[in-house]
């Protein structure tokens, strides 16, 4: 807290008063991007480790369809992103026979 007051003193005496509100403005939109740029990086890992799990073949990847399709997959059972892939596409789903 005594920095932050020391650093608000120095910036009145340095940079009157008119700046202080550009400066503080500047100091959110770089606090903004930095909070984006880490949850991009974020999001970039998560989906590298997603995508590198190697699939059995013949196995349909309903997560990359539904992307495909824009549809929003959190907090979604597979069986509620096959639903809607399938509503997306007007097909009725597919049943499993034995």
């Amino acid at each position: 807290m005594d920095w932050l007051i020391i650093i608000v003193v120095a910036l009145i005496i340095f940079g009157g008063t008119k700046k202080i509100p550009e400066m503080a403005r500047n100091l959110g939109k770089a606090t903004g991007e930095y909070k984006r740029g880490q949850m991009e990086i974020e999001n970039e890992l998560k989906n590298s480790m997603n995508s590198s799990a190697p699939k059995p073949e013949g196995q349909v990847d309903y997560m990359k369809i539904a992307q495909d399709l824009n549809i929003d997959t959190n907090n979604k059972t597979i069986d509620q992103i096959i639903k809607e892939i399938n509503e997306k596409l007007n097909r009725t789903p597919e049943t499993k026979t034995n």
